[in-house]
């Protein structure tokens, strides 16, 4: 019998679906990609090391939070790997391998999913996996351990989505992924146990380490009840089949105010890759101006299927909308909020489930420009910190078009030695209310540990400006509250001063570094996300029910949450001008008062007792807008704008 690792394709390939088939058939086996991986020279080597220890030292916003909550130095062991480098020669320098594992430990040390060491060719832009993902539940009973998906082709005894598995290479599977979680960056121990299960099949290699198992041997209880084992290889492929953040894009705008969980990003890609091809076929149909595949019944389709999902959901409570957010990872701004503001439009106004589960972040922007479309009131974007060294100063006097608002802060940090910048929004105030509230029903968010970085900005934002509940099927989220920068992008920020530190990084190498802390606002004003994650208002634990069919225990909740919430509602049903007045129809839902704003000037204000008023605005028959808030008990709980003009 053949060696597992001896297959050149596996099995399944030639059973799976058509727009992934090809692609997979071209996975390798783990020994087979091993074999070509290693060609880093001694000084490059040190020249990697030496990028390192300048972003850590004179980038990294999180240092000193980091080096006390968790008794770690990440700059003196920086300094240490460097004198050790100093005295290897080529003939007695280490195995490649060894090196990579040192600084990607050093890097995971801070426990920070912002700031990594990304691994060179040939790992860059590859993942390990294999052909199954397991998640976890609990019941009376305690956890448990099931496989939920299974990749279209592959098949083995009894083995199918709602097997529980019992061991993992022998090891039983809570001890197993908690060995996991010891080796993967997490903000909280949530956030770490989460990471902790989703490694145990797939890790993309541009974060970690190939696995150094060839093969796991997983154990586990068929439908039957009966014990089985499986023995899988871990297989090597391209995860490239959907588009990746464009990470390469010029450093200004929107590629500035990235907050992303590359880790998370790849993870997402990788299982829409092996567990939902029917995306990767809508998005290579809609890339290629072709028609794209119908979506699932009930689905409504929408122009970006790697983004949002969205559909009508029945509850014992009622019918809800419901959408999911995958990813905020999408540098066009004007599309992804146009596109989400067409799917709110399609929801039922009685409630919306809105999902971030597993969100590893993206474009701030988009987390933050979204919030206001949920919400009457007002949207104070998270400010934002530098940390004051000369580097960060020399960048921010270089590039005073994007970071002149940080600059007067930084330079008056060399008079009195403050730690941080003055705290500076990167969403524009204005651009966060633009448009306004286009949803009016009562919403509830789910998250997640797995909840990151501009996801987890966005829980906050949505949290702190008391939009709705949030649901959380953790502890809390993720923790990443930062703005996050490539070595690539503070390359190009100095580009042209004769005096810059920053080299090229060789071979594809990659890093990336926190570099702005985000701080929450509202009633938690001041509070860093960082480490500390939101915690949700009301807890709720994944049941086996969820996990089969489709959320449904989890969805029967929010329902319950959504039934108990007071819908509000306002709208101008009629806009005409009249002897010079403007005459508006308004028609409200639990409203007792009203205020009217013409050309953002307040005109009027009425009570109201049966859900309707006219109201006559005298001198505005030439008025370009018109807005009415409502309240409920003196607090704003609706608007609407009508544009006449």
């Amino acid at each position: 019998m053949a060696h597992p690792a001896d297959r050149s394709a596996p099995d399944f390939v030639p059973h799976s679906a058509e727009a992934v088939r090809e692609h997979l058939t071209a996975a390798t086996a783990l020994p087979t990609f091993l074999a070509g991986a290693g060609t880093l020279t001694l000084a490059e080597r040190r020249l990697i090391v030496d990028q390192a220890l300048l972003m850590l030292d004179q980038n990294y916003v999180h240092l000193p939070l980091k080096s006390a909550m968790y008794a770690v130095n990440p700059v003196q062991r920086l300094r240490v790997l460097h004198r050790r480098l100093e005295r290897q020669t080529e003939s007695t320098k280490p195995l490649e391998w060894l090196f990579h594992a040192e600084l990607s430990e050093i890097f995971h040390s801070v426990r920070d999913l912002h700031t990594n060491y990304l691994l060179p060719a040939p790992y860059a832009g590859k993942v390990a996996f294999l052909p199954f993902l397991v998640e976890r539940y609990e019941d009376a009973q305690g956890e448990h351990f099931m496989v939920t998906h299974v990749a279209q082709g592959f098949s083995a005894p009894g083995f199918a989505p709602g097997v529980e598995i019992t061991h993992w290479s022998g090891i039983p599977i809570a001890k197993a992924v908690d060995l996991n979680a010891a080796r993967f960056a997490g903000s909280n121990a949530a956030a770490r146990r989460s990471r902790g299960i989703q490694s145990l099949t797939l890790r993309p290699l541009v974060m970690h380490l190939p696995p150094f198992e060839e093969w796991v041997t997983v154990s586990y209880l068929d439908a039957d009840g009966t014990a089985r084992e499986l023995r899988e290889s871990w297989r090597i492929v391209d995860n490239n089949l959907l588009p990746t953040f464009v990470s390469a894009a010029a450093p200004t705008g929107a590629a500035l105010a990235v907050g992303l969980d590359l880790d998370m990003d790849e993870a997402n890609r990788a299982k829409v890759m092996l567990f939902a091809p029917k995306v990767v076929a809508r998005q290579q149909a809609l890339e290629a101006g072709e028609a794209a595949p119908e979506v699932r019944a009930g689905e409504i389709s929408s122009s970006m299927p790697k983004v949002f999902r969205a559909q009508e959901v029945e509850t014992a409570a009622g019918t809800f909308g419901y959408i999911r957010i995958f990813t905020f990872n999408e540098l066009n701004v004007e599309g992804f909020i146009n596109e989400f503001v067409r799917l709110l439009r399609e929801m039922p106004d009685r409630g919306l489930i809105l999902d971030v589960r597993d969100n590893g972040g993206g474009v701030i922007w988009n987390s933050e420009l979204a919030l206001q479309t949920l919400t009457p009131r007002r949207i104070t974007p998270e400010p934002t910190q530098f940390i004051n060294t000369p580097l960060n100063l020399r960048i921010c006097r270089r590039n005073q078009d994007d970071l002149g608002a940080w600059l007067p802060s930084m330079e008056q940090a060399v008079e009195i030695g403050a730690t941080y910048s003055s705290a500076v929004a990167l969403t524009p105030e204005d651009g966060a209310n633009a448009i306004g509230q286009q949803y009016v029903g009562p919403v509830v968010l789910i998250t997640s540990a797995r909840c990151y970085s501009a996801t987890d900005i966005f829980a906050a934002g949505f949290q702190d400006h008391q939009i709705g509940p949030v649901l959380g099927t953790d502890e809390n989220t993720g923790a990443g509250g930062a703005n996050v920068w490539e070595h690539k992008h503070l390359v190009d920020l100095l580009t042209g001063d004769p005096e810059t530190p920053y080299r090229p990084l060789p071979k594809g190498a990659g890093m990336r570094v926190a570099i702005r802390r985000s701080l929450r606002v509202g009633t938690n004003s001041g509070t860093p996300v960082e480490d500390l994650g939101i915690t949700p208002d009301i807890p709720y634990r994944m049941t086996r029910r969820d996990l089969m069919e489709g959320n449904a225990d989890l969805f029967e909740r929010a329902g319950e949450i959504l039934k108990g919430l007071t819908p509000h509602a306002v709208n101008i049903t009629n806009a005409t001008a009249a002897g010079g007045a403007l005459r508006l129809k308004v028609k409200a839902t639990n409203i007792d008062r009203l205020d009217v704003y013409v050309d953002q000037r307040p005109r009027a204000s009425v009570d109201l007792s049966d859900g309707q008023a006219d109201v006559t605005v005298p001198d505005a028959a030439t008025a370009h807008s018109a807005r009415v808030e409502g309240f409920a008990g003196g607090e704003l709980v609706a608007t609407n704008t009508a544009q006449l003009n």
